[in-house]
């Protein structure tokens, strides 16, 4: 059995995905722009929408440094989006929180993002849920679903 390094689908899967994400990048930035942001200001603020963060889970979440991360929210801060607080659970530790106009922002840009809509909305959900579980296994992570 050749190693999947070798196997010639294994790297068809690859460059699609590559693919994917360089696409879903791409969009990211230009809708990013749209609201005066960088991609990574707007990565952050997506993810801080959710649930607040301290820096250190933000920078493990974007693969990239802590000092990075601090500069992409003392940034966002300074335009109202984004503030600190202390941590409920430690309040040593300070967590970046989206003001209401941060997750505001954040929806409309996760509104914005079309690309991967329309392909997707052609596949099943029965096929978006295995594809979605695919994913998933891939990042080693698992569906509660």
């Amino acid at each position: 059995m050749p190693r999947a390094s070798r196997d010639p689908l294994t790297h068809e899967v690859v460059d699609l995905i590559g693919s994917v994400v360089a696409r879903y990048h791409e969009e990211y930035d230009r809708a990013a722009a749209t609201h005066s942001l960088t991609g990574a200001q707007a990565r952050v603020l997506a993810l801080i929408a959710l649930d607040p963060l301290p820096m250190r889970q933000i920078a493990r979440a974007l693969r990239c440094e802590p000092s990075n991360v601090t500069g992409i929210v003392d940034r966002l801060e300074a335009r109202g989006l984004v503030e600190r607080r202390p941590d409920p659970s430690d309040r040593r530790v300070k967590v970046a929180a989206a003001t209401a106009d941060g997750t505001r922002t954040a929806e409309q840009l996760r509104d914005s993002l079309d690309f991967a809509r329309e392909p997707l909305a052609a596949l099943s959900r029965a096929d978006r849920t295995t594809l979605r579980d695919l994913l998933q296994r891939m990042i080693g992570e698992h569906s509660d679903a």
